[in-house]
């Protein structure tokens, strides 16, 4: 008789259990729904991994945020690799009607940006590390504005967070999101996500490598800018071989997202590296 195939997901929650977080059973729920329901919109590829000693946690992952789908595919790709991530999104979300009472049950983490309780965020993501959790941050704070679909400049938050606790920082890279839904816009979001479904735009979420602060003392000036960057460079490096056939602009131009250059990411020479993996 053949055994079953490994269930990922069974792992999140033992080696949840084994720690003072568990998983709370909606999220739970929601990464298996959202496991199987992303791909019915996009074609998801899931490359790179996340080493086995790492998926109990305490895990920092940045990503790049390119769309307004990309939330729902990085959970996803995240659920494949075992891991419950909690997510770090705006207080907007959280005071949604329905869907907020989802974030705040699913153990997620609420940021208000512009008010004088942003800080909290920082202190219940380092209590989350402290109990084993997989915290997922985009750098970025937001979907980026650059005009080809380029990381923006990071802000501070991850990297203070990382050098805070110590926690391993997986850089994770995605391509293709962008093309299933619309940047904004009720109906606009709704009609290309349903045509989503006979487009099939390819959606790559990629796990990298660990992204090296060893050398970096938590209290010397600059350390914290230099990590943000570091974390920006590995997933500049990481997204320019995911889109190799686009190299400057993307094909797909969604027309309604706004465009700056004010936050343009231009790479120190010291955090350019050839990532071959």
């Amino acid at each position: 008789m053949g055994t079953s195939p490994p269930d990922p997901l069974r792992d999140v929650e033992d080696s949840t259990s084994r720690k003072s977080y568990r998983t709370p059973a909606l999220w739970r729920f929601l990464l298996r729904f959202l496991r199987g329901a992303v791909p019915l919109f996009c074609r998801l590829k899931v490359t790179g991994d996340v080493p086995t000693r790492l998926r109990g946690g305490p895990i920092i992952i940045v990503s790049n945020h390119i769309g307004t789908f990309d939330p729902m595919a990085l959970i996803a790709g995240c659920a494949k690799q075992g891991l419950a991530p909690r997510m770090l999104a705006t207080g907007g979300l959280f005071r949604a009607p329905v869907f907020g009472a989802i974030m705040r049950n699913s153990g997620h983490i609420r940021v208000d940006r512009g008010s004088h309780t942003v800080t909290g965020a920082l202190h219940n993501a380092v209590d989350a590390l402290n109990e084993g959790s997989t915290v997922v941050l985009y750098p970025e704070g937001r979907i980026s504005l650059d005009p080809g679909l380029w990381p923006e400049r990071a802000k501070t938050g991850a990297a203070r967070l990382a050098l805070t606790t110590g926690a391993p920082v997986v850089s994770v890279t995605q391509w293709g999101a962008h093309e299933v839904m619309a940047y904004d816009g009720p109906l606009h979001m709704a009609a290309t996500l349903i045509s989503s479904i006979w487009r099939r735009p390819t959606v790559t979420i990629h796990f990298g490598d660990i992204v090296d602060l060893t050398d970096l003392d938590p209290a010397k000036a600059g350390s914290v800018r230099i990590a943000a960057d570091r974390m920006s460079a590995a997933g500049l490096n990481r997204l320019q071989r995911l889109r190799v056939d686009e190299p400057v602009m993307p094909r797909h131009v969604d027309r309604i997202r706004p465009l700056s250059t004010a936050r343009t990411y231009k790479p120190r020479p010291d955090t350019v590296t050839d990532d071959a993996s």
